[in-house]
Parts: C-alpha cells; structure tokens; sequence
C-alpha cells in the first residue's frame, strides 16, 4: 500500500471541499481498501465521510422511497418499506455476505468497481487500469465476464446486485458538487459502457458525492423478486441474475420492469423482454417467449457461451416466479 493523507468530514461541506481538491471518499472501505492494498489504486488522500447525515430511509411524497447513501446495507435490507415496496431491491442486497453487509454503505454498494481477476492483478494487461495497456481478458480465462455490452477495450461484469434491481426499477441517483450544485441522474446514466474508455465507470464529476439513491413509486399492486445463480450457495458473485417487477391488473401486465445482472459490463436492462410481457396475460408460454429475448445482441467469449443460455433461463425462471405470485 502507497502513503497517501486521511482526513475525516464532519459535515458534507467539509467533504465536499476536500472532495473538489482531489480527495477520494470512504466509508465503509469494502472496495478501496482492499484495492489500495492491492495497489490497484494509489490515491493520494482519503475523505472519511461515514459521519455525515445520510443514513435514513424515507418514503417520498409520490409514493416512492429515497436511501441516503451512508445507509449500511444491512440497515437497508431489514428496512420495512423497503422490503414492502420493492422487495426485488432488499433480496438483491442479501446477495452479499453478512460482513460487507454490515460495513459496506449503499453508496459505496453502486460505486464498487469489478472483481475482474486482470484488473486486480497489477501485472496483468488492463484498460481499466491502466487505459491502452490491452485487455488480458479477451483471449484470456473469461468465464465470468460479459456477454452484453462489452467493447475491444473491456468486457469486466460490474459486480453490483443492487444495482440490477435499481437499473430494473429506474431509480435515480442524488448527486451533490463542491460548488453546492445538485443534480439528479437517472441510473441508467450513471453506469457506463467500457466503449474506448473503460477507466471512466461512472457520470460522475470531481468531487461529486452521492447523496440519496431515490427509487419511483409504481402502480399498486407491485409483484417483485431478484434470483442470483452462482457456482457455490454461499458468497459468490452471479454468473447471471435477474431483477424483474410486474403490476398485474385484470389478469393483464400493465408494467413489466426487467434487468440482468453477472452478464453484462453494467446491470443490464431488458426492453425486450418488458416489451413482450406488456399487455399480455401471466402463462407459461408467456414466460418462455418473453425471456428468449433477453441474450438479444449478446457476444459471447471463448469460455463463457453458456452465459446465453444460462441467462435466458434465469429470466424465464425468475418471470415465472414473479408472475406467480398471490
């Protein structure tokens, strides 16, 4: 680990004039620390903001929830409105182990950057890391990296399960500059595609700082899960899952919110899918013929083909799952 200056903010001014002079922001430290240890990053100072006031959960006048970003995601997770709201966003936050749980903050969560073996290995090519040095990746071991959305420069799954749920339900993220300015930014534009810059993952500015994630309220009744397939029960990251949502009225789907996740260089939606179940009556072929559509424009690697496949099901299973519910 590389020295760097540790400075704590007490008040989200104080983090935010350290943040505009360059300073990298910490709480919980479940990601930097381990990738400065690493010496994947080498900032020169560090901001504690685990102090600052931003760890409620409120309900929003529309009918909606809003999540400060220091909220620790085990507090997220046992959240009452958060699990009779959106119950797909609680589950999708139980996809991590009870120790990061407990430390890691639900801004942190969205911020994480990818558990990519060639990124976190400092002698291994990697644009992420070290932008025009070459991906090892692409003719490399790539079992489990993306299928969708991935470039010549990049194809890192993001690691986020919490961040598939949010993508599926379209949140928003709360952003605050050093010059007091706030701005909000829909989820689907805070995570970037790798494209030729696959160093850049996030829409974020200097010295920016996450304030709230704020997700919308939905017609009632709201049917919602997450399903996580993995190699092993315990902690492991997805080799694919799915966010999916549903408001059924008369026997009819009027929304179908849909998203993927472990297959993808960021959580992934999936129009078409929520195309194909709008309008339609919950059955089986339903499930089938929606999901078929959710490799769509896939590019599979050497060793992770069976992504496609293995994609499609976990859609299918988790629609059916979903559309079956009381």
């Amino acid at each position: 680990m590389y020295p760097f200056a540790y400075t704590r903010a007490n008040s989200v001014r104080e983090a935010l004039e350290a943040g505009g002079r360059g300073g990298r922001y910490i709480a919980g430290g479940t990601t930097l620390v381990d990738l400065m240890r690493e010496t994947v990053e080498t900032p020169d100072t560090v901001v504690d903001i685990s102090a600052l006031p931003l760890r409620e959960i409120t309900a929003t006048k529309g009918g909606g929830i809003r999540i400060g970003a220091l909220v620790p995601m085990s507090v997220a997770t046992a959240d009452s409105k958060l699990n009779s709201l959106y119950p797909v966003a609680a589950q999708a936050l139980r996809g991590a182990s009870a120790q990061l749980r407990n430390m890691a903050t639900i801004g942190g969560n969205i911020m994480q950057r990818t558990r990519c073996t060639y990124f976190r290995d400092v002698t291994a090519d990697c644009n992420k890391r070290e932008p025009g040095s070459g991906c090892a990746a692409l003719q490399g071991y790539n079992r489990g990296h993306a299928i969708l959305g991935g470039s010549d420069h990049c194809v890192a799954v993001h690691a986020s399960d919490f961040a598939v749920a949010l993508t599926a339900l379209e949140a928003t993220v709360h952003l605050q500059a050093p010059d007091g300015k706030e701005r909000r930014l829909p989820f689907a534009d805070f995570l970037l595609r790798p494209g030729s810059t696959p160093q850049r993952e996030q829409s974020i500015r200097k010295g920016e700082l996450i304030t709230a994630i704020e997700i919308p309220a939905y017609p009632r009744p709201l049917k919602s899960a997450y399903l996580k397939i993995r190699d092993r029960q315990s902690y492991s990251f997805g080799l694919a899952t799915a966010a999916v949502a549903l408001h059924v009225r008369g026997g009819v789907i009027r929304e179908a919110k849909v998203a993927a996740g472990g297959v993808a260089t960021v959580p992934w939606k999936l129009p078409a899918v929520e195309r194909a179940l709008i309008g339609e009556r919950p059955s089986d072929g339903l499930w089938a013929e929606a999901a078929s559509h959710a490799a769509d424009g896939a590019r599979p690697l050497q060793h992770n083909r069976f992504k496609v496949e293995l994609l499609k099901r976990t859609v299918e299973r988790q629609l059916r799952t979903v559309g079956e519910m009381e």
